[in-house]
């Protein structure tokens, strides 16, 4: 499985701890920052979600201190379906009904532990299809 990685600054330790725990199973590329300076969290999320469209990559993982700015600035490019998920079960539902190829983490709001148990229910849950593909269908605007 590949994998490509991003944070902003608040997200950079979370990002350490998850390339070091998925290294062991997937091919994974980390995007930036390759510091924990203050950086802008968009750049990050829109160089993720360009590689995730044009590139052989399955997932993306976005991390920031919320979680929500840089799921919202992935989710403006098209095809790009960003979950916030602070618990397994989002993790589950985002991948199970809305088929999300982005998994936002709000790394002020969860434990590291939390963040792997996370990523790992994430990467594993399938979707369902059937009437969520229909729902998925209608996502993108354009």
């Amino acid at each position: 499985m590949k994998i490509n990685i991003s944070s902003d600054h608040a997200g950079f330790d979370l990002k350490k701890d998850i390339i070091k725990h998925l290294s062991k199973s997937c091919t994974i590329e980390d995007l930036g920052p390759f510091s924990a300076e203050s950086v802008d969290y968009p750049d990050f999320a829109h160089k993720l979600a360009e590689n995730l469209l044009d590139q052989d990559i399955d997932f993306g993982i976005l991390i920031c201190g919320s979680g929500n700015g840089i799921s919202m600035a992935a989710n403006k490019h098209t095809n790009i379906r960003a979950a916030l998920c602070w618990n397994e079960e989002l993790a589950t539902l985002s991948r199970q009904h809305n088929n999300a190829n982005v998994l936002s983490l709000p790394a002020r709001f969860i434990s590291s532990e939390l963040a792997l148990a996370i990523v790992d229910v994430f990467l594993a849950t399938s979707f369902e299809g059937g009437r969520h593909q229909r729902r998925v269908n209608k996502i993108n605007c354009v």
